[in-house]
């Protein structure tokens, strides 16, 4: 069904009330007036009538018909009126324009059956004798209290209708006036009703788009300013509601998308809801384009699939730990929840997954460490307590064993001493490190460097080996000497005992743009690949009889990599079987 504007709800109705009020007057006033005209024409002829009686009441018997018909023509010459003198028989014997001789008999008229009845009479009629309509009053003529005949008066009513044809255009075109000014006004009155209703319209369009801000007019008229102001105070409530809305919705939406946490939210068909950032990585998909979708379509993992269902499945929460595969291993650790609105009605399920891997990795190089720390410093108290107990029993009359045993207690006490000196120095980094308690000062870093190398010149004399430094650059950096000189040293340190007597070690300083490259570099035996990532671990050892050998305490790396973590820098290392190795300390240029 076709829908038109208000206006034009509004503008023909108000029209056609008025055409119609203004064409039913103009036709009431037009009968009203011809009856007017008409009752004033009956009531002059009923005048002259009742003139013309008094004249002739004493006549009608005394005169012939001649005389009769003389006194006719005269007294219609004299008013202007054709007069006709009937017998009460119907006979006509005067008539002023006609020869009463050749007249019909009227005794049927009906104004004269009114008047020989001895009444009034009138009656409007088609005159066959003139051949025009003409209007006809008849009044008796008394005479000692009989009816003696009827005098009849009459106009031809040509001007009557002449003039009021003449009004009734007039009328016409006053009611066309009128229309036309009702059309005007309906038209005023209509754009004044509907414009505020169109301005409220277009007002509630902008307020659907979202445009708030727009405040809509308030018209004069009560009801529509009361409706208009009810529809600003609802645009500045809804602007106030939704900007609420869409702060928390934006508060909501970064703490969502910023959680390591894989969230993931799908309804009860296992349609993805929502996925965020996080998530998104973990299965390699792009959240915008994963949402809506099945969750077996958007993700390609069995092990989500089957948590997923029974999540839905369940109404308690579940938890599963489960391993994806991708291009590096990952432990993953999920909890499944139901999802449900205000009223409990299930909607769907919610899955939070975390990345358990590191936690586990920790987890055993916790472990590791801590089973490398009960062997290392088991391996010296044993043997302390091993050869006392033999001096003890005895070794120790015999002066040449007791000091034998003595140097080896002494030995592995110091090794001992020195596994604690490491640990202590190495958590005292770490927590100065983190209580920014670590002091830094602007150095040259080919000096502090140089200066490591001379502490470690003696050792590698002793295996005829040599040092080389290349420095480029002496800007002054950010550095603590004391920590970086002990860092640089335990990697020469390493590299003067696993390289071969008679080779070289190189160590390069080079300064870029916005960082600082120490690179130290030997001949010596080479790590194997599968070492390399855990090589900075603590007591760890790529041959652990060899380092014991060479007196390590295995936790010489660990304390180079706190050392150059708490000055913001990061250790590398590549290296080969057969090939040596090369250490690179980047520290930044602050």
């Amino acid at each position: 069904m076709r829908r038109h504007g208000l206006f034009w709800h509004i503008f023909p109705t108000y029209l056609v009330i008025t055409a119609l009020t203004v064409v039913a007057v103009s036709w009431y006033g037009s009968i009203a007036l011809r009856s007017f005209f008409y009752e004033h024409a009956e009531g002059d002829l009923r005048a002259r009538a009742l003139l013309l009686e008094e004249r002739l009441r004493g006549e009608l018997d005394g005169r012939g018909r001649e005389s009769l018909q003389v006194l006719a023509v005269e007294l219609g010459r004299a008013t202007d009126t054709r007069i006709t003198i009937i017998l009460p028989d119907g006979l006509v014997v005067a008539d002023t324009d006609e020869d009463p001789a050749v007249m019909e008999n009227h005794a049927d008229r009906p104004e004269i059956v009114e008047a020989i009845r001895g009444s009034a009479g009138s009656a409007i009629r088609y005159s066959h004798t003139l051949g025009m309509n003409r209007m006809y009053v008849a009044v008796p003529i008394n005479s000692d209290g009989k009816v003696r005949g009827a005098v009849r008066i009459s106009l031809p009513t040509t001007a009557i209708d002449d003039e009021f044809l003449r009004i009734r255009q007039r009328i016409a075109i006053a009611a066309l006036v009128m229309v036309v000014i009702a059309a005007g006004v309906s038209f005023a009155v209509a754009r004044r009703i509907t414009r505020p209703l169109v301005e409220m319209r277009r007002g509630a369009l902008r307020y659907a788009q979202g445009r708030f801000g727009h405040r809509l007019p308030v018209p004069a008229s009560l009801e529509l300013a009361s409706l208009s102001e009810t529809l600003n105070h609802m645009a500045e409530e809804l602007d106030r509601q939704i900007s609420t809305i869409r702060q928390q919705r934006a508060e909501q939406d970064a703490v969502f998308y910023s959680m390591k946490e894989g969230v993931i939210a799908v309804d009860t068909d296992e349609r993805l809801l929502t996925i965020n950032r996080a998530a998104g990585e973990l299965f390699e998909v792009d959240p915008v384009s994963a949402t809506g979708r099945s969750i077996q379509e958007a993700i390609r993992n069995t092990d989500i699939h089957a948590f997923t269902s029974r999540t839905l499945l369940s109404s308690d929460p579940v938890e599963e730990e489960f391993e994806l595969l991708a291009d590096t291993r990952r432990l993953l650790h999920a909890r499944g929840a139901a999802l449900r609105d205000k009223k409990g009605h299930r909607l769907g399920g919610v899955i939070v997954l975390n990345d358990i891997t590191r936690v586990h990795q920790l987890e055993k190089v916790r472990s590791d460490f801590v089973a490398n720390v009960s062997h290392e410093l088991r391996t010296p108290v044993t043997l302390i307590q091993g050869f006392v107990e033999t001096l003890l029993d005895g070794a120790i009359d015999d002066a040449d064993e007791s000091r034998r045993f003595l140097h080896i207690v002494h030995r592995h006490s110091g090794r001992l001493n020195a596994i604690i000196e490491d640990l202590l120095y190495l958590s005292r980094i770490e927590q100065d490190a983190g209580d920014s308690r670590i002091a830094f000062d602007r150095a040259l870093v080919a000096g502090v460097v140089e200066t490591a190398i001379d502490v470690c010149l003696p050792r590698a004399r002793e295996k005829d080996m040599h040092i080389d430094l290349t420095a480029t650059g002496d800007s002054l950096t950010r550095v603590n000497a004391q920590l970086l000189e002990h860092a640089v040293v335990n990697l020469l340190d390493n590299a003067v005992k696993y390289s071969e007597r008679g080779s070289s070690i190189g160590v390069d300083v080079k300064e870029q743009e916005t960082d600082v490259l120490i690179r130290v570099r030997d001949h010596g035996v080479g790590i194997a690949p599968e070492h390399l990532p855990r090589l900075f671990e603590r007591f760890y050892r790529v041959d652990k009889a060899r380092s014991r050998e060479l007196g390590g305490t295995g936790l010489g790396l660990a304390i180079a990599k706190h050392i150059v973590q708490a000055h913001g820098g990061n250790i590398d290392v590549e290296s080969a079987p057969g090939k040596g190795s090369v250490f690179t300390i980047v520290l930044p240029r602050i």
